[in-house]
This record gives C-alpha cells, structure tokens and sequence, in this order.
C-alpha cells in the first residue's frame, strides 16, 4: 500500500509528542497509560463504512508503530457501554445524536471525538416510485430508536404528506407529535440494523444510505431523501470518554481516519453519497442542533 507523505509525516509528529509526553502517565477514564503504550482498541460496527476506513488505518497507524486493535460488532447498545467501562479506547458505530440521546439515557460519560462520515437518509419503498403513489393506511417502517425514530417523519412533512409538531427538533420528534395523518399511514418501528430487511415486507421505510445500498438501492431512487443540513445531527463518529480526542492516542487514531487513503475509499463507496465533513467543528455543530433546556 502506498502512503501519503504529509499523512506519514504528521503521524510521525503525533509519535514524537508521545515520546516527550511520555514520563508522565495520562489520567482518568482507563483510557491510556504510559506513553509506550502503542495499542489503541476500538470497537465498531461490522459494517463496510466502518470495517474498510479502520482496515487502512491500521496499515497507517502501523507504519508508525501504533497497533489498532478493532472488534466488530452488531448490535448498537454494547459499544458504548464497553468504551464508558474501559473496555476499549473509543467506538466507531454511532452518529451524535444517537450518542447524545444514549449517554443521556444511561449516564455514561462519553463524548464526540471526532467525526469520519455523513450518514444522510431517506425514504425507499420496493413496491412504489413515488411518495404520492402510497396508498391510504399504507404500512412505513421507521427506526426504534428515539434519535433516529423523527427523520422519516420529518421528510414526509416536508412533502405534506403528515403535519407535525414543528415546536419538535428532528431529533425529538416521534409519532407522538403528528397533528395531522390524512391518508391513515401506518408507522412500523423495528431495529434500526433492520431496516433493509424489513422493507419488502412494507409499502415504504426509512433507511441510512449505506443500510439502502446494501440492498442495491441509491440516493437517485428514493422517494425522499435529507439534505446535508438537514441530517447534521446524524455524522458519523469516533467517541470516547471525556478527554480521548486530545490523548496521544487519540490524536494518532483522527490523523489515520482522516487520512487521504481514507477519503478516498469514501469518494469511490456508493458513489461518494457518505462525504467526510472533517473540516466542520464538532463541539458547535453539537450545539448548533442540540435540544436547548
């Protein structure tokens, strides 16, 4: 594999800080010992957005003496907890809103690190070409889980299909907060993992773009599908406990999956749909979307 200079020559920096940081033993959380420590383990989903981009960072981490040691897993509830545990370094799996809603709902002290990926959404169906054509009482799937569970409902608002609470964030919003369904849709929740294999059995479903290009569907033929501002809440990131991102560890593992090997893999996977918003400032897109009060 052949490597980028300025990313080599960067993550040689990010050793060398190590090195001089070294006599002192980094603190708090189980996240890191003496600098020798060149191991950082992470746990993610066992899906091609998250396998891929973490298989070229181990090559880069590696030629500069770091191991990455990931597991992959399928559920979305293990890889939190294992990282507010100290069972692990940080996870790949989860998008903000989902890991503010969980760490919220569990008390986990846990935090963005860093963002790899966009995750936008959109509505497909297997049986209709259009939104217009779905038939009153027709059953639409929609993810379980709360931070998830309002994007579907957000998007057939938006082309007056249903009226909703427009008081409620995205990342609020649930059947609870319909005011108006005038063709009687039925809205089936399962898993969010889920989704692609639920939909031929319903007349339409919410899915992420990548859960959609598993079973060959794309952007160009949804019925409806998010804008990047509207699915900022919904990128894809790196987190761990409070103060990962700045650790040596930390710093290695964001110059490895920001790297332009991994940018690249991202223009050629489903067309380049997943972007990578690296330049954007997580903590004020945190608060630019976050429920207030």
């Amino acid at each position: 594999m052949t490597f980028d200079i300025t990313r080599r020559t960067a993550l040689r920096g990010l050793a060398a800080t190590a090195a001089i940081a070294g006599l002192a033993a980094t603190t708090g959380c189980g996240l890191a010992g003496a600098a020798e420590d060149k191991t950082i383990t992470i746990i993610a989903t066992e899906s091609a957005p998250y396998q891929e981009p973490l298989n070229i960072a181990k090559e880069l981490l590696a030629e500069e003496g770091w191991e990455l040691k990931p597991t992959f897993v399928t559920d979305i509830v293990q890889p939190n907890i294992a990282v507010a545990n100290g069972e692990y370094d940080a996870n790949f799996f989860q998008h903000g809103a989902y890991l503010e809603q969980f760490a919220a709902d569990n008390n986990l002290e846990l935090e963005a690190s860093f963002y790899v990926y966009s995750s936008p959404a959109g509505i497909w169906s297997d049986k209709y070409a259009s939104l217009d054509e779905l038939p009153d009482g027709a059953q639409i799937a929609l993810p379980v889980d709360p931070s998830n569970n309002g994007r579907g409902l957000k998007l057939l608002a938006q082309e007056g299909l249903i009226e909703v609470d427009e008081s409620k964030s995205v990342i609020e919003l649930s059947q609870r907060d319909i005011t108006a369904n005038p063709k009687n849709f039925e809205f089936v929740e399962v898993d969010q993992q889920s989704l692609a294999t639920t939909l031929p059995d319903v007349d339409a479903g919410f899915m992420f773009v990548r859960l959609a290009a598993e079973i060959g569907h794309t952007p160009a033929d949804a019925l409806a599908f998010e804008s990047i501002e509207e699915a900022l809440p919904y990128i894809c990131l790196v987190a761990g406990q409070p103060g990962f991102a700045e650790s040596e560890k930390g710093k290695a593992l964001q110059a490895a999956l920001q790297s332009p090997e991994v940018e690249a893999w991202f223009d050629d996977y489903i067309d380049g749909a997943l972007e990578t918003p690296w330049d954007r400032d997580v903590a004020a897109d945190f608060e630019q979307w976050k429920p207030k009060g």
